[in-house]
């Protein structure tokens, strides 16, 4: 298949261009003596941020955790984090409206992509190749589906979760405040240690959000697919893809084990991005249907 490999190549010149662009400007400072993550106090001043660190820190993090530690008084922790990064990803979506429909798509689309792989699998012959890229792309089409739109939708949101990320860290009224009586400066693996069970829950709850968010969308996939075997009285075709699955367990393991060294703020943090994260999927989910429906009426 022509098509394919141009597509990886052009993903991975873009990722490794943006992650470069990123370093440079998006490391957490540090004191040089204790090695600490230096703080976003109330009084820290933008002109301050941007001269002393990075462009990034200044426009990004600073107003964020700022945001941080003028709610943490009035809601508290959680409600300030979950709050901020609703309001972000909110703002993420109208920019990205299009994309993430795209991208949430490609996955619904995953049973009828693998049928058509399985149907030209051992055909290496040039013929075959393009019949397939062909078939794709008509699939593509017939869905509206653009698999270069979603490459928009990673770009803008990957520096901003870096953002929210920081600003969780460096906001002094997140550092020194509680959640559930427990202090947030500590880590899971300490709080566990010293018999303070509470760190537990958050753990717990922070790894089911996770596999919830991330099982989602093959979840939704294979409802679909269900559904539309179901209307046609056929078997229906359910993707395998094994290698996504590992990734997803790969990616939960790893956070797993964060979750245990960093801050407790990050945990709670992490579990609301994840809620948040399956409310938008729920909500695009739903403009595909009405989507799906205006266009059948």
């Amino acid at each position: 298949m022509r098509k394919k490999p141009n597509y990886r190549k052009i993903l991975l010149l873009c990722s490794v261009v943006f992650a470069a662009v990123l370093l440079t400007g998006c490391a957490i400072p540090t004191d040089p003596e204790t090695h600490e993550i230096i703080q976003i106090t109330p009084t820290t001043t933008f002109s301050e941020i941007m001269s002393s660190e990075s462009w990034f820190s200044a426009i990004l993090v600073w107003p964020m955790a700022q945001l941080l530690n003028i709610l943490t008084p009035v809601l508290g922790v959680a409600g300030a984090i979950a709050l901020l990064t609703i309001i972000v990803n909110g703002i993420l979506l109208l920019f990205t409206l299009k994309s993430t429909v795209a991208s949430q798509q490609m996955q619904l689309l995953q049973p009828e992509l693998e049928k058509i792989q399985r149907k030209y699998e051992g055909k290496d012959d040039e013929a075959s190749k393009m019949k397939q890229a062909q078939e794709m792309q008509n699939l593509y089409k017939k869905y509206n589906v653009n698999p270069f739109s979603m490459l928009l939708t990673t770009f803008l949101q990957f520096p901003i979760i870096i953002a929210v990320y920081q600003a969780v860290q460096r906001a002094t009224a997140v550092k020194t405040g509680t959640f559930l009586g427990l202090p947030l400066d500590q880590t899971i693996m300490n709080g566990l240690r010293n018999g303070q069970w509470g760190y537990l829950i958050i753990f717990v709850v922070m790894g089911a959000c996770q596999f919830v968010s991330m099982s989602l969308p093959q979840w939704l996939a294979k409802k679909k697919a269900e559904d539309k075997a179901a209307k046609e009285h056929r078997k229906p075709e359910v993707a395998q893809n094994s290698q996504t699955k590992m990734m997803q367990y790969y990616m939960l393991v790893m956070i797993l084990a964060f979750g245990l060294m960093w801050p407790a703020a990050m945990s709670v943090y992490w579990a609301i991005y994840s809620l948040v994260t399956i409310a938008k999927t729920l909500i695009v989910q739903k403009i595909i249907d009405s989507r799906k429906e205006g266009a059948n009426a």
